[in-house]
């Protein structure tokens, strides 16, 4: 049995905008609903997401929604992404995330080679989520 971790993300009324941007950029497969359709809400929450799962590919699993007006959230966290140095497609895929993520960011840690010899950044994406790559030099 694996166990996969997935992270949960929560944004101000701008979950939709970021799952979209996700999506575009990694692929996979989409899945939303709202307050309105899970929850039969009508207020000013109805068209927020309640609920957002993103399937990249196994073991690439992000969810997310947006915090109902007054709910205080803990932060959106960092999202960790490496390779296993088995394949250069992996590392391949890994640059081609780091530069979509990469527009609109603040790139805090340019994607080079670190002193350990793999590839190592980190930015903060255009919504505030902290993104780090691990590449893995043997497959490079």
């Amino acid at each position: 049995m694996t166990i996969g971790l997935t992270p949960y993300l929560q944004f101000p009324g701008t979950a939709r905008e970021a799952l979209d941007f996700y999506h575009a950029v990694l692929g996979g497969e989409l899945d939303t609903s709202t307050y309105a359709e899970g929850m039969g809400e009508e207020g000013e929450t109805k068209d927020l997401i309640m609920h957002g799962s993103l399937y990249v590919d196994r073991g690439t699993h992000i969810m997310a929604s947006d915090l109902p007006p007054g709910m205080e959230g803990n932060g959106f966290g960092t999202m960790a992404l490496s390779s296993s140095g088995d394949s250069t497609e992996e590392n391949g895929r890994l640059e081609q995330w780091w530069e979509g993520l990469s527009d609109g960011a603040t790139v805090n840690l340019p994607l080079e080679t670190a002193p350990w010899g793999d590839k190592f950044g980190q930015l903060t994406d255009r919504f505030g989520v902290s993104w780090m790559f691990n590449i893995a030099a043997s497959a490079s």
